[in-house]
């Protein structure tokens, strides 16, 4: 565990608050730049052992202003919802400060001691892993992430428990624990000390002690600015490219068996999708023009618009740049069962970001594991994804971008960075063969669907849907 940050002694007050006000502005002022950054305050702790008071003291050196405080009761894990979902959309932008009082490990350990559903070691291990990863993830995309256990001994919870008034003893419960009962206490130190070797223990015996070690563990971590990586060490092994993606197959559905094979499907993946109690997630990739549009159009024919979400995803914002890349798409997910349908997805960080050089190669290298493991998190809580490559010959994009011209109803279709796009071809068709070589999985498989014919491609794919809804 980490005890210290740095040599600790006690600060003057007044010198602490100006140390700590100075590195929050410099964090601050750090947005946009080179080694701009985020930082996350997880707290948690023994009962009584003055979690509040610490928080609440930081917050008089501070500016307070520019520091948020989330502060609920822990949540059981539910089926249907990762652990970091419930915070995702509270993830801090760079410059800024979150100080989370209820946490995912708060959640873990409720969940862990819950009579009804009792965790054993190695689902509980399998937590902490996949925390981890995700804690590493949000570092690795400019937010920091700082963990701080404050302990109190059993004797000296028992002493605060007898000073306090006996009609406040009732709310004094983390997890739902009896914090008389010492077969409890025993059991949260056990549970706690198979996570805590990567946080900061502060001993709580101490008032003062306490809350300057505190205050300045989220100093040390306030000051730590370094440059964001931009170069990689190791030279890129790029994937061969499939045949599929070079030569997309001709053939031509006959229009009068489309029309029928396409009305037996439409309400043959509606019913499926309807009746189905995980969440779904339908994602599409491809070249512009190849068809993504008019298939989820035949997706959702028969579906109630109620039941289904799609989102179009275009450029970020800037105060999406400012937070980690799935940001966004985090924000974006149904738990409840719902039906989520994205026309370009967090694939861009791999494809158009990787191209045009708006991810620097470390960032678009290590997205594959970044989405792996987000995809694998989806997959582990109930959410079904299934992800189309659609692929055409350069060929027929020229065609359909020159019907897209001719059509009034379609010309805010094509744009001039659309045709731009098409010297850029082998590049498109490079980073695919990587992304399909490094993000297929047995959770979350690729249906590349590679044909001129947009009738093909599109019974293709409502096969494709109800043949893995059936299958998973």
């Amino acid at each position: 565990m980490l005890e210290t940050a740095t040599e600790f002694s006690i600060k003057d007050e007044d010198q602490l608050t100006m140390e700590l006000i100075e590195a929050q502005y410099t964090l601050k002022d750090s947005r946009d730049r080179k080694n701009g950054k985020s930082l996350v305050i997880l707290v948690s702790g023994i009962e009584l052992a003055g979690k509040g008071e610490a928080v609440k003291q930081l917050r008089e050196w501070v500016d307070a202003r520019y520091l948020t405080v989330k502060a609920d009761a822990p949540y059981l894990f539910r089926t249907q919802q990762a652990f970091w979902q419930p915070y995702a959309r509270y993830i801090p932008a760079e410059g800024q400060i979150l100080l989370i009082f209820g946490n995912w490990y708060s959640d873990l350990l409720l969940s862990a001691t819950h009579v009804s559903q009792p965790m054993d070691e190695g689902m509980f291990d399998h937590y902490v892993q996949s925390m981890r990863a995700y804690e590493q993830d949000l570092k690795n995309n400019h937010c920091d992430v700082i963990k701080v256990w404050f302990d109190l001994s059993w004797k000296s919870l028992q002493k605060r428990l007898d000073a306090m008034d006996p009609s406040q003893q009732q709310w004094q419960k983390l997890h739902g624990l009896d914090w008389r009962n010492k077969k409890h206490y025993d059991s949260l130190q056990k549970l706690r000390q198979r996570f805590t070797d990567d946080w900061y223990v502060v001993d709580c015996e101490d008032e003062t002690v306490r809350n300057q070690q505190f205050a300045q563990h989220v100093l040390h971590a306030l000051k730590q600015l370094p440059r964001h990586k931009s170069t990689v060490r190791s030279k890129w092994q790029q994937a061969e490219r499939p045949e599929q993606l070079i030569q997309p197959a001709t053939e031509v559905f006959d229009k009068k068996e489309y029309k029928a094979e396409l009305k037996k499907l439409t309400k043959k993946v509606a019913k499926a999708l309807t009746t189905d109690n995980r969440n779904i997630v339908i994602s599409f990739e491809g070249m512009d023009a190849a068809g993504k549009g008019g298939a989820i159009k035949r997706i959702v024919k028969h579906l109630d618009p109620r039941q289904y979400q799609i989102h179009t995803i275009a450029a970020p914002e800037k105060y999406e740049l400012r937070r980690p890349y799935l940001w966004r798409f985090w924000n974006k997910l149904d738990n409840h069962g719902g039906i989520s349908i994205f026309d370009r997805t967090w694939y861009g960080r791999v494809l158009v970001e990787r191209i045009e050089g708006y991810a620097n190669p470390v960032e678009w290298q290590r997205a594959y594991d970044e989405i792996n493991r987000f995809e694998k998190n989806l997959s582990d809580n109930q959410t079904l994804l299934i992800k189309f490559w659609l692929a055409i010959s350069p060929e027929e994009q020229a065609l359909r971008f020159k019907s897209r011209q001719e059509t009034p109803h379609k010309r805010f279709k094509i744009t001039e960075e659309d045709w731009r796009n098409r010297k850029r071809w082998d590049d498109y068709l490079d980073a695919a063969a990587d992304m399909l070589q490094r993000t297929d999985s047995s959770y979350a498989p690729w249906h590349v669907i590679a044909t001129d014919d947009k009738y093909t491609a599109r019974i293709e794919i409502l096969r494709a849907i109800l043949k893995q809804l059936k299958a998973a």
